[in-house]
């Protein structure tokens, strides 16, 4: 463990801020129907209860045939086959002393109580030989029991996915009831800025941080609304954000919220609205803004990329879900798993490194880190696979424990 002095006494923890912002996150109250195809994404209002049991009646799982288990002692196991069932036909009901020819899926025909697979079976023309020690029973699935008609399958604020839409299709249902989109309002401020294909004047940047943070809310599902180059002037910015207040349910800035003197965007909030929180005691990604513009929450994050990108993953990200009607416990899933890195000079906050995953010469997985800690490096991105955890003043040594945050965790 080494020394460090504390964090700055106005800072507040990741924890602290991130509470902050779901405290104050407002929720929706309307829904709208959709169809079914284009709910991918989309959050469920209201709890999605089945019209029906499933399966709506007995059926096979296997491809074989259907018999009643009594009748195979008296037959010494073989039985004619009276008839054939292929899904999507009803079998007439079974005659006594026979089988059915079923296939997976096939509605059971009435008063058979077993289904045994084909591959057991011996056939010989037109009667087949059941083994006796075939369980009775076995190969149905029986009405309802997957669940009965009335029974809550998808919980309201769910985020839906493939999976949330083959089962409502197979429910028969062709549209749902989800929250409307999130419109995020966003831009970066900066004179230097220059939009991508533009030439390049002397002391100007290519703006990646507006496509970065667009391509991040878009992941989410939301609506983004583009304020465009926010220029370092404090009037210029205070209508930008006015502008983007009016126009959506989150205004989201890049760069200016610092305390410099071309720092104009903390300013501007602080005059046409109200600041909630300043600085949050992580590395990258210290000053950072939240607050309101009118009814409209504002965030607004550091101009470097790595900063926006890495306090857009940790704070954004869970007040637009939670915005968007997303229940349950938001944080991203981790992995503790060794670290493949020292790291003996710890920053006095809490620090959230750029990180993949390499394999140890056992083929185990294990932790390493980018070289730099340049918060300016976009390159460090996409080399990185996601994010490790470091807590303040704890210096690591290669193989001790450390928590990893999969980038699939933080950008959906």
């Amino acid at each position: 463990m080494s020394a460090s002095c504390p964090a700055s006494p106005r800072a507040l923890s990741l924890d602290a801020a991130l509470a902050r912002l779901l405290e104050q996150a407002p929720t929706p109250s309307t829904s709208e129907p959709v169809a079914l195809a284009a709910a991918l994404g989309r959050v469920l209002a209201a709890p999605l209860r089945s019209p029906l049991a499933v399966p709506h009646w007995d059926h096979s799982a296997m491809d074989g045939y259907a018999l009643r288990h009594a009748d195979l002692a008296a037959a010494d196991g073989w039985l004619p086959i009276g008839q054939r069932i292929t899904a999507g036909t009803v079998g007439a009901p079974l005659a006594p002393g026979s089988a059915a020819r079923i296939f997976t899926g096939a509605p059971v025909p009435e008063g058979a109580d077993t289904v045994v697979m084909q591959e057991q079976c011996e056939r010989d023309g037109e009667r087949v030989r059941i083994p006796p020690e075939s369980k009775a029973g076995g190969n149905i699935r029986r009405a309802g029991e997957d669940f009965t008609a009335g029974t809550e399958v998808i919980a309201a604020g769910t985020r839906l996915g493939p999976q949330h839409l083959g089962l409502a299709a197979s429910l028969g249902l062709a549209e749902l009831m989800v929250r409307p989109r999130l419109r995020v309002a966003i831009g970066a401020s900066g004179d230097e800025l220059v939009a991508p294909g533009a030439p390049l004047g002397p002391g100007q940047i290519y703006d990646s941080n507006r496509l970065t943070l667009g391509a991040m809310l878009t992941a989410l599902g939301c609506e983004v609304i583009d304020l465009g180059r926010i220029p370092d002037d404090l009037e210029a910015t205070c209508a930008t954000l006015a502008r983007g207040a009016d126009a959506a349910d989150l205004v989201i800035a890049s760069g200016g919220v610092s305390v410099g003197e071309e720092d104009h965007v903390r300013p501007a909030v602080e005059r046409i609205g109200t600041l909630a929180l300043h600085q949050v005691a992580i590395r990258p990604g210290k000053p950072v803004a939240f607050g309101r513009i009118g009814d409209t929450p504002f965030f607004g994050s550091p101009g470097n990329p790595v900063s926006l990108f890495v306090t857009c993953a940790l704070l954004v990200r869970p007040l637009v879900l939670r915005m968007q009607g997303v229940g349950g416990d938001l944080a991203p899933r981790r992995r503790r798993l060794p670290a493949a890195f020292a790291w003996p000079r710890p920053d006095k906050r809490r620090e959230f490194h750029r990180a993949r995953l390499v394999e140890d010469d056992s083929g185990q997985p294990r932790v390493e880190v980018f070289a730099s800690r340049s918060s300016a490096s976009l390159r460090s991105l996409v080399w990185a696979d996601g994010l490790v955890d470091l807590a303040p003043g704890v210096a690591i040594a290669p193989g001790d424990p450390v928590e990893f945050i999969p980038f699939t965790e933080l950008l959906h």
